[in-house]
């Protein structure tokens, strides 16, 4: 290992030290635990000082249109919300929960893996988060039980060939979904009733320590009062229809990529915003409400910017794949593709999706062809890893999720990134025992 890649896991490990153990905050950690290792490498002659300003700025840059969007996307869900978009829908899932810890959990379960067809983690976490957050709040169960299960289901349905990973591995290999995604989908579905597995045991645990007991009356927990202290004044019934379908094609313009995610959002927030409040002050009101929201989710991820800036900067990203790769005995060289499969649980958590399928997998990928495995099973072995991939600090997208359901990074890790490495596990038994690539 190079002292480049020892340096850029020490880095790592002790960001994730410092937010775990809540001794500095995760956006400060990511502006200046990267900054004071750059420094380091400067005085060692490692790190060119002029460049150093230009690397954060260019992470930087490559963060603005994610922030942007969710900016963007925050003030318009959050418009939404105030208008009475999402109140039938909560309304109907406190009138099926009955205020039932087990029903509410397996519920998030549900409408998370619905909402994460379209592929993408941020879209899902905004429409759940919005709908269910309240009724989470209202019934009193662990704050933390939301997001991770619908973490946990965006880690598998992120396989869709329309996400990330899938996508990337078809680039990087050449190969069609045909070849890649079809066989996993017994496997996702396998992932996915392990999901509802965790959502049954948490939601029973819930039940236990909160002393909940089936109402007599069956009207009892039917009522939805929102957390958000929004007045009738607010709400917009009669526009209802009109909110709804913006929503639709906003969500389908999403999924077919019509527009950039984040001109789609800033479009739909200025509609949404002109129909719902006509009046300036009534906007201008919903917007500086919504901005506390906003705002340290974009502080995060801008901050993110920097640290991905510096280790692309100074090569760190590079040694630390590389230095991966040559980690791998010559033993295991008939065994590349499981190795694979159990390298995607570290190597998609330290690493970026881009890092990882655009330069980790194709060299394992030509290291693997000297032992007969075919590129095609590399790339399903590689898929196995998301669920992980979800509760890591480097996802622009789980900083959103954190933001909006309130609960810390350190709290969500300690809560959902066991079970998401147990579901990678079963996934990884899952394809070995049908075949998907050898042992």
């Amino acid at each position: 290992m190079t002292l480049l890649a020892l340096l850029g896991f020490i880095m790592i490990c002790l960001f994730m030290y410092l937010i775990l153990s809540k001794r500095m905050s995760a956006m400060v950690a990511l502006m200046l635990v990267p900054v004071v290792f750059g420094i380091g490498l400067v005085a060692m002659g490692m790190a060119d000082a002029s460049k150093m300003g230009g690397w954060m700025k260019t992470g930087v840059l490559q963060a603005a249109p994610t922030a942007v969007m969710l900016c963007f996307a925050i003030l318009y869900f959050g418009t939404m919300i105030d208008a009475g978009l999402f109140d039938p829908l909560v309304n109907a899932i406190k009138k099926m929960v009955k205020g039932d810890p087990l029903r509410v959990a397996i519920g998030t379960c549900i409408l998370s893996g619905i909402v994460s067809l379209d592929g993408d983690g941020a879209t899902t976490y905004l429409t759940v988060c919005s709908a269910l957050l309240a009724v989470h709040k209202s019934i009193g169960v662990n704050p933390a039980m939301l997001p991770t299960l619908c973490a946990l289901q965006v880690g598998i349905m992120n396989l869709l060939p329309w996400g990330g990973p899938t996508g990337r591995v078809m680039a990087s290999l050449n190969l069609t979904s045909e070849e890649v995604f079809l066989p996993l989908i017994p496997g996702m579905v396998l992932a996915t009733v392990w999901v509802l597995f965790f959502a049954y045991f948490w939601g029973v645990r819930e039940r236990k320590r909160l002393g909940w007991t089936k109402p007599v009356n069956a009207t009892d927990g039917c009522t939805y009062e929102p957390e958000i202290a929004c007045t009738d004044m607010l709400k917009r019934p009669q526009l209802f229809w009109f909110n709804l379908g913006l929503t639709t094609v906003l969500l389908y313009c999403l999924m077919t990529e019509l527009l950039p995610l984040m001109l789609l959002f800033m479009l739909g927030t200025g509609l949404a915003l002109v129909v719902n409040y006509p009046k300036l002050s009534d906007q201008q009101e919903r917007v500086i409400v919504h901005a506390t929201s906003a705002l340290p989710v974009i502080s995060l991820i801008f901050a993110a910017g920097i640290m991905m800036g510096i280790m692309s900067g100074t090569k760190m990203v590079d040694h630390m794949a590389q230095s991966l790769i040559t980690m791998i005995p010559a033993s295991m060289g008939s065994h590349m593709a499981l190795f694979t499969a159990l390298f995607t649980i570290p190597g998609t958590f330290f690493m970026t999706n881009d890092a990882f399928y655009f330069g980790v997998i194709p060299v394992l990928t030509k290291a693997a062809s000297a032992y007969g495995i075919s590129p095609v099973e590399i790339g399903r072995a590689s898929l196995l890893g998301p669920p992980p991939h979800t509760f890591s600090p480097l996802t622009a997208s789980t900083w959103l999720l954190v933001g909006m359901s309130g609960v810390s990074m350190g709290d969500l890790q300690k809560y959902g990134l066991l079970p998401a490495i147990i579901i990678t596990l079963i996934f990884t038994v899952t394809a070995l025992v049908l075949g998907f690539f050898p042992l």
